[in-house]
């Protein structure tokens, strides 16, 4: 009941920064603060992971950690770095149930959309957190961005089939333990996925382990590449964010 109360007092009421609440001149736009202090990412960045680099090191340069051990997925694209108003849009539509945010997110996302892309896949929830949520954050996003890009979004191709752990204060091998075997292909998908470019779509990007993990079954079921979207990606080494 929360999430269509929510929604029906976002009509009534004026248009407010996602991020501090302060009324502004349009729906899903900040405030001079909050816009201000917003880090959007694009390139330079690493040709394997989209790590920012400071300058330009070439459209082939990868970053150490690709160097040594190169990423599952085919990218990780965010709109912004992780920090605190980013964050806040993100615990607002993940726990707060301000579903608008979704489009606010999709809005600055739309311009790193991969060329060539065929399929938006968000990365699930289990269905115990989908029922007490109410929503999957993930496929909120992805349905805003399939309205804008005219991308299809499917949401039940790919599930998580085994509950896991708040990964948040977990290390990155107790990361990829959590998330290893939670996800499968919905029966069939692979006839949808073969050869195709999918974009997994997500609210924030913290160390790769879910990401990973979906990409490696997606991949399995066919898929030629998969690309992480996301809203927001820590940057900083001691940062930790929300991941489900």
């Amino acid at each position: 009941m929360l999430a269509p109360l929510l929604r029906l007092a976002d009509l009534a009421l004026p248009p407010r920064c996602p991020g501090c609440g302060e009324i502004t001149h349009a729906d899903h736009r900040f405030c001079s603060r909050c816009w201000g202090s917003l880090r959007f990412l694009g390139p330079p960045w690493c040709a394997g992971c989209q790590l920012p680099f400071e300058f330009d090191r070439g459209a082939d340069a990868l970053c150490p950690t690709c160097t040594a051990s190169p990423p599952v997925q085919d990218g990780v694209r965010a709109a912004v770095a992780y920090g605190e108003v980013a964050r806040e849009v993100a615990l607002k539509l993940k726990y707060s149930g301000r579903t608008g945010c979704a489009l606010t997110m999709a809005r600055a996302m739309a311009r790193l959309m991969p060329e060539g892309a065929e399929l938006l896949v968000p990365v699930p929830l289990h269905r115990w957190r989908l029922w007490s949520r109410g929503f999957n954050q993930a496929a909120l996003i992805a349905k805003a961005l399939s309205r804008a890009s005219g991308v299809p979004a499917d949401a039940e191709l790919l599930r998580r089939i085994k509950a896991t752990p708040v990964l948040q204060g977990l290390g990155p091998r107790g990361r990829t333990k959590a998330v290893s075997g939670a996800f499968a292909l919905a029966p069939k998908a692979s006839t949808g996925l073969c050869g195709k470019t999918v974009v997994l779509v997500d609210d924030v990007h913290t160390s790769g382990a879910t990401s990973a993990a979906c990409a490696r079954v997606l991949k399995r079921g066919g898929a030629a590449r998969v690309i992480l979207l996301c809203w927001a990606r820590v940057l900083e080494e001691d940062a930790s964010g929300p991941e489900d």
